[in-house]
């Protein structure tokens, strides 16, 4: 499947490497290492990673945020929560090229626990480019196909965000606030809509405008809607309107469609 994310076995290949990241933006990955390492130690940091549209290669200066993931060797605390922020914090204010920063934590055994397999597993293993640490957790992964149980415990909770991000647009009162939210509903709503169709298109992209692409060929009704999405998630915009579209068009449409075609998540504690 050749431009569709897979080997040439069928495995849905990892989407990115340290040496797809662009010049521009190579200072503020060998900046985010080191801040890494000076906030979390050995004895508390097993693993750093980097994903989305830098490691991939099409990162767009002043646009594109950065994105990063740290595996622990316990279970993140309060202590470790503010040190991230103040790594998040640190590096947008130092790099115009990139427009936020954010960091998820979680421990190496919720990573690698069979609950996660599908889910937090799958990011690891096919979506994170090591950054940092000696073992690679994606060594202890299984390999993934586009599958009905990879798009359900991927992304079959989308039902469960929509009432967060309705009470976060309407306490939303300044552009960037609007902004921020814009792009991460954008993101969430057409990442959906590309896993929805994944096991009929046949392959995984995390490519927003390719996912709306495929999406529009399996829903051609709903098309449009989801290209207009893939350009907020690039390109997040402040308008009201917008965020309405996306949290009470789209979205629960798109919810209601996953739990018939492909069942909902299984339930986290």
């Amino acid at each position: 499947m050749a431009g569709r994310g897979l080997d040439v076995e069928g495995w849905i290949a990892r989407e990115g490497a340290l040496s797809r990241v662009p010049a521009a933006f190579a200072g503020v990955v060998d900046a985010a290492r080191a801040r890494i390492a000076e906030s979390f130690d050995g004895g508390r940091l097993h693993s750093a990673y980097i994903y989305g549209s830098i490691p991939r290669g099409t990162a767009i200066l002043g646009v594109s945020d950065l994105d990063l993931l740290l595996a622990l060797r316990t279970e993140p605390t309060e202590a470790d929560r503010a040190a991230a922020t103040r790594v998040e914090q640190d590096l947008d204010r130092s790099f115009p090229q990139i427009d936020g920063v954010g960091i998820l934590l979680f421990s190496a055994r919720t990573l690698l626990s069979e609950l996660e397999r599908h889910d937090l597993g799958f990011f690891v293993a096919c979506l994170c480019t090591p950054l940092l640490g000696g073992d690679d957790l994606a060594d202890q992964l299984p390999r993934y196909r586009p599958t009905p149980l990879l798009a359900r415990e991927t992304n079959g909770d989308l039902s469960l965000a929509l009432p967060g991000w309705r009470r976060q647009a309407v306490e939303a009162n300044t552009d960037q606030q609007r902004k921020t939210l814009s792009r991460v509903v954008a993101r969430r709503i057409v990442r959906t809509g590309s896993t929805l169709i994944m096991p009929r298109w046949g392959g995984w992209t995390s490519d927003l405008t390719q996912s709306a692409e495929a999406f529009g060929l399996h829903y051609p009704e709903r098309a449009e809607q989801m290209r207009r999405a893939a350009v907020i998630g690039r390109t997040p915009s402040p308008v009201p309107s917008v965020l309405r579209e996306l949290i009470d068009g789209l979205g629960p449409w798109l919810a209601a469609e996953y739990a018939v075609v492909h069942g909902e998540k299984a339930v986290r504690p």
